[in-house]
């Protein structure tokens, strides 16, 4: 059986959707895995992240539900999470799929991938709590792919109250 060549243009897309795919694993690992004072390392210095709703999204609207902008907000949401807000315990298990690849620019690429993400409460309840889609820029960052901005958008515009976790 003959080995089939792969265009080195096509390797390289192949390469990098892999290395993206790879970043949202390792972002979704290190939160379903409660390991939140990582949280902080998926991103560039000054990068956002932004939880907002679909009808916010389509009518331009700039309120977010949830923003940090650079490490020190991350680090101040996690210890807050962590010491100072009441919740009840729960995880979550997220299911991300439909990776596109938006734009590819001088090592800058603007992705987009859909959400869905199941929560279980400590007794054992589980439920359908977020789906939506990521709305991602990401630089190179020292040869790691690192978010400059994720935007997480929800399908809903009903918010639970316990969205405490890091979508």
């Amino acid at each position: 059986m003959a080995l089939v060549e792969i265009e080195p243009e096509l390797n390289w897309d192949l390469v990098l959707r892999l290395r993206i795919e790879a970043l949202n694993a390792d972002y979704i690992h290190c939160i379903d895995d409660d390991r939140l004072e990582e949280w902080h390392k998926f991103f560039a210095d000054g990068g956002i992240y932004r939880v907002t709703s679909r009808e916010n999204t389509d009518l331009n609207l700039p309120v977010s539900l949830i923003y940090c902008e650079g490490r020190g907000m991350f680090q101040d949401r996690i210890s807050a999470l962590r010491t100072a807000n009441i919740f009840e315990p729960h995880t979550y298990c997220h299911m991300v799929s439909a990776l596109q690849i938006q734009e590819s620019k001088g090592g800058m690429y603007r992705t987009k991938s859909n959400f869905s993400i199941t929560r279980t409460m400590a007794e054992g309840a589980m439920l359908n709590f977020a789906c939506g889609r990521y709305l991602d820029t990401i630089v190179e960052d020292g040869g790691t792919l690192k978010f400059q901005e994720r935007s997480v958008i929800l399908e809903s515009r009903r918010i639970d109250t316990l969205l405490v976790i890091p979508i």
